[in-house]
């Protein structure tokens, strides 16, 4: 018989923390797990996070809490994870429980969709210099017209910055170019970029949208409030057509939150795929010629989770409806030739069909396209400009529920510049757990 293989090496460092952990301390099951994460053991990692946060270990409950959320080497749990995440809060406190608690509250699913808690928890994550917490509150106040919130977001851009947070800093750099919430900082900006670049982190393209709309912040709100619900109250919309049923909607998202998205859009980019007719596997097609990044809920923190939310509530559906959100750019020539977004009967079974069909999309502009780019409905006769912040939103079914063709659009192409855009689909159900 031939002889078994041997066994592979033992890592010498993974050794002496799992007879560390032997011992049965918290921080050494804790830090066992950590490495063991970095090496890929995710379900060993599973265990040991397991023991040190019944044992009371706060970090270990929170890391735990996020693999049970999104489902790592176990089936996704987020009624046990908010549970985890709630024992963190109360006992220690922990910045990142509550941020992620606000996070999963903003569905209104795994938690009530209370907003003074919301506010509650995040502006203590604030208080305790959290980086996903400050780029949020960043976020939130640079929509404001008052000059003392312009300058919160900068303050605490500033603060995210210093504490690590490469999107912060990426914003940051354009308001000190711009003179945004500050006087105009050129140099200081140039030496940012220049510090991002050396990490091979690009600039950002041109964004200045205009002040999002009024009817957008709540009354109540007063200047250093928080009021992250703002969120649910999209400006008004414009009817374009009734078939298929279309939309405007001017100034939905601040030039910070179009920022955000493309830079959190960037890393991820990756030449657009179709869904094959004949196969129902995604592939690159002539159809459609652009790069896009879908933002798995992994990489999601609180402010991508309150744009999200923002899109949802101006499409008049709940987040917890809209698949992953998609950020794609269109350079020179890139179009997306005419298509209909919901699936035909037939695929329905291969695209999660609990959820219903794709009941409505909204598409949001990033930046101002130099020429071209467009969104054009045949069907309606309507073609609709690009302008950051700018969204358009419209119905790919009937009432009914049956598919309306009416709904053909088209991305026409990019003759001068390029075009950023962020789409969300809508199903006719719940599709996210949370």
């Amino acid at each position: 018989m031939p002889a078994s293989a041997p066994p592979p090496p033992t890592n010498p460092l993974l050794g002496a923390l799992r007879a560390r952990a032997a011992e049965g301390t918290p921080e050494a099951m804790f830090k066992l797990a950590v490495a063991l994460i970095g090496h890929g053991q995710y379900e060993e990692a599973f265990d040991q996070y397991g023991h040190a946060a019944t044992a009371g270990h706060a970090g270990a409950q929170v890391q735990l809490a996020r693999m049970l959320l999104y489902g790592i080497t176990c089936d996704a749990d987020p009624a046990r994870a908010v549970d985890w995440l709630l024992r963190a809060e109360t006992g220690a406190n922990d910045a990142t429980a509550g941020t992620l608690l606000a996070m999963i509250a903003l569905g209104g699913v795994a938690l009530p969709r209370d907003a003074g808690q919301i506010n509650r928890r995040v502006l203590a994550a604030v208080q305790a210099d959290h980086p996903p917490a400050l780029l949020a509150a960043a976020v939130h106040f640079g929509r404001r017209p008052d000059a003392d919130d312009q300058a919160r977001c900068v303050q605490l851009l500033e603060r995210a910055s210093q504490r690590g947070d490469v999107v912060a800093t990426r914003l940051l750099v354009e308001r000190l170019r711009r003179g945004e919430g500050c006087q105009p900082q050129p140099e200081r900006a140039r030496q940012l970029a220049a510090r991002l670049a050396a990490h091979g982190v690009p600039a950002l393209p041109a964004i200045g949208a205009e002040p999002p709309a009024s009817a957008s912040a709540p009354a109540a709100a007063t200047p250093g409030e928080l009021a992250l619900e703002d969120a649910l109250q999209p400006p008004p919309a414009t009817e374009l057509a009734q078939r298929p049923h279309l939309l405007r909607i001017d100034r939905v998202l601040s030039s910070d939150e179009c920022r955000l998205l493309v830079a959190c859009a960037q890393p991820g980019l990756r030449r657009s795929r179709t869904i094959d007719p004949l196969t129902g596997q995604p592939q690159a097609m002539e159809v459609r010629t652009s790069s896009d990044a879908s933002f798995d809920p992994v990489i999601e923190d609180l402010a991508l989770r309150l744009v999200q939310l923002r899109l949802a509530s101006a499409a008049g559906m709940e987040l917890v409806n809209a698949e992953h959100l998609v950020v794609l750019r269109y350079a020179p020539g890139e179009q997306y030739r005419p298509h209909r977004d919901y699936h035909p009967p037939g695929e329905m079974a291969r695209h999660r069909p609990e959820s219903g069909n794709r009941t409505r999309t909204i598409c949001t502009y990033l930046n101002a396209v130099e020429a071209g780019g467009e969104t054009e409905f045949p069907h309606a006769g309507i073609t609709v400009a690009p302008a950051p912040g700018r969204a358009v939103v419209f119905d790919n079914l009937h009432p009914d529920g049956r598919p309306d063709p009416d709904s053909l659009h088209a991305g026409l192409p990019v003759t001068r510049g390029e075009k950023w855009l962020a789409t969300l689909w809508l199903r006719e159900r719940a599709y996210r757990a949370y």
